[in-house]
C-alpha cells in the first residue's frame, strides 16, 4: 500500500531538513538542506566527530570562520554522495546585513565545493531574506551561483527575491504558526487554525498563487513544519523540506494524499501585481509585525549557533 511520503513525491520534490546522513539514506530525499543549528547538533554526535577533526587537521592555521566553511562543505560533500540533487549551505547569519561580505563568503563556499570536484549546480547558497541578503543573491545569481533565500515570512520578501532572480525561496510555515499561536494566547483555536487554515500554510499558499499566476520561475520550498497537517495542506508545492520525525510520520501514514495546490487555480485567480523596491520592501516588512519579529529572531538564533560552532572548533582544536 502506498504511504503518504511516496504520494508526496509524486506531487512535490521532497527535501530532507537535517544534517543526519542516516535519515537521508532511509528516506531517500531528492535534495537536502542544512543550517547552523542542524550542523551544530550533528557535529556533536560521535558519528560525525571525524568530520570536525579532519577539518581541524587539514586546516590548523585557518580562522574559525574559515574552518566553519570547511566543515559546512565537508557535510555538504557527504550529503551529495547520498542525495541525487542539491544541498543548501548557509552563509554565516552574522553577515545578514552586509551585502558585500555575504557575496564574498558565498563565493568562498562555492570555491571550496568546486575545489573538491562538486559543480556549483549542485549547491544552493542560503542567505537570510533581509534586503541586504537579497541583493547579495542578485549578484551571486548573475555569477551563476544558485541561492536559497531563507528566513522568509512574507509575500513582500518573496517578491523581492523573485526580482533578484533567486533560484529558490524557503518560506517558513511553523515559525509563522508559532507566532500567531503565541499572539492569540488563550484565544487560539487549534482545530480552526489547522490544515488549510493554518496561518503558515496560508502564507505559503499566497506566495505560490502569486508566483504561479505570473510565471515567476523562482522555486518555492515550504520549510519549518510543526506537524504533517501543514505538509499535507501544501502537497503540490514545488519543494518541501521536512524534518526526520515528520518524514517518518508521512512514511507511516497510508491515507490518500491529494494535491492541495494547483497552477491552473493560481492562474484563474491571479492576485494583484505588486511593485517592489527597497522603500516598499522596508516599509511593508516594518508593517508586518510577525515577519519583522520572526526574521530578527531567526537571525539571532542562527547567529548564536554560529558562535557556538566557532567555540566548538576552538575547543576541539585545543584537544588535538
Amino acid at each position: 500500500m502506498t504511504h503518504q511520503l511516496d504520494a508526496l513525491r509524486a506531487l512535490t520534490t521532497v527535501v530532507a531538513d537535517t544534517g543526519d546522513f542516516e535519515t537521508m539514506r532511509a528516506y531517500q530525499p531528492t535534495d537536502a538542506t542544512t543550517n547552523p543549528s542542524l550542523i551544530l547538533k550533528a557535529v556533536q554526535q560521535d558519528s560525525y566527530r571525524h568530520l570536525l577533526e579532519q577539518v581541524l587537521q587539514d586546516h590548523p592555521s585557518a580562522s574559525p570562520s574559515e574552518q566553519t566553511d570547511h566543515l559546512l562543505v565537508a557535510f555538504g560533500r557527504e550529503i551529495l554522495a547520498i542525495v541525487p540533487g542539491r544541498v543548501s549551505t548557509e552563509v554565516d547569519a552574522r553577515l545578514s546585513f552586509d551585502t558585500q561580505a555575504s557575496i564574498e563568503r558565498a563565493r568562498q563556499i562555492i570555491g571550496l565545493y568546486e575545489a573538491a570536484g562538486i559543480p556549483r549546480e549542485r549547491v544552493l547558497i542560503k542567505l537570510a531574506s533581509t534586503w541586504e541578503g537579497i541583493q547579495a543573491a542578485r549578484v551571486l545569481q548573475a555569477d551563476g551561483i544558485q541561492c536559497n533565500l531563507t528566513l522568509l515570512f512574507s509575500l513582500t520578501q518573496a517578491i523581492a527575491c523573485a526580482q533578484a532572480k533567486v533560484t529558490l525561496i524557503s518560506p517558513f510555515v511553523g515559525r509563522i504558526y508559532d507566532w500567531h499561536k503565541k499572539t492569540a494566547g488563550a484565544q487560539w483555536d487549534e482545530a480552526a487554525k489547522s490544515g488549510a487554515q493554518d496561518p503558515g500554510v496560508q502564507s505559503v499558499k499566497r506566495i505560490y498563487r502569486y508566483f504561479k499566476a505570473y510565471d515567476i520561475p523562482t522555486q518555492i520550498m515550504g520549510a519549518s513544519f510543526r506537524n504533517i497537517g501543514q505538509i499535507q495542506a501544501l502537497a503540490g508545492c514545488d519543494l518541501l523540506t521536512i524534518s526526520p520525525a515528520l518524514l517518518g510520520e508521512l512514511a507511516g501514514n497510508t491515507q490518500p494524499l491529494p494535491a492541495a495546490l494547483s497552477i491552473d487555480d493560481a492562474k484563474q485567480n491571479a492576485p494583484e501585481w505588486l511593485a517592489s523596491n527597497e522603500v516598499t520592501f522596508r516599509t511593508q516588512l516594518n508593517q508586518d509585525a510577525m515577519a519583522t519579529e520572526k526574521l530578527a529572531e531567526g537571525i539571532r538564533i542562527f547567529t548564536a549557533d554560529a558562535i557556538k560552532l566557532d567555540n566548538l572548533l576552538v575547543s576541539a582544536a585545543a584537544t588535538l
